[in-house]
């Protein structure tokens, strides 16, 4: 079970898990234009984030709220986002 103070990737969380955004990752030129966009919907270090649910069979889309908004993210954008779980 992760908990306070372990940092993960959002990709990793079970569904109804609360974190805190810690760092969004864009390392290569893909993941570069993904963190950018990423951070324009509202992922910005600090803000809480709370994985709504997952698709079918555990699996993408992920249904996760940021501020008042929910959004369906690819496990591949979920892994762009480093998060501390509360």
């Amino acid at each position: 079970m992760l908990g306070s103070g372990t940092s993960c990737f959002l990709s990793e969380l079970p569904s109804g898990s609360h974190a805190v955004v810690a760092r969004v990752h864009g390392g290569d030129a893909q993941h570069a234009h993904t963190a950018r966009r990423l951070g324009e919907l509202g992922f910005i270090p600090g803000e809480p984030v709370h994985l709504l649910r997952r698709g079918p069979g555990g699996r993408e889309p992920l249904a996760v709220q940021v501020g008042d908004t929910q959004f369906a993210l690819r496990l591949l954008e979920a892994g762009c986002i480093e998060v501390n779980p509360l």
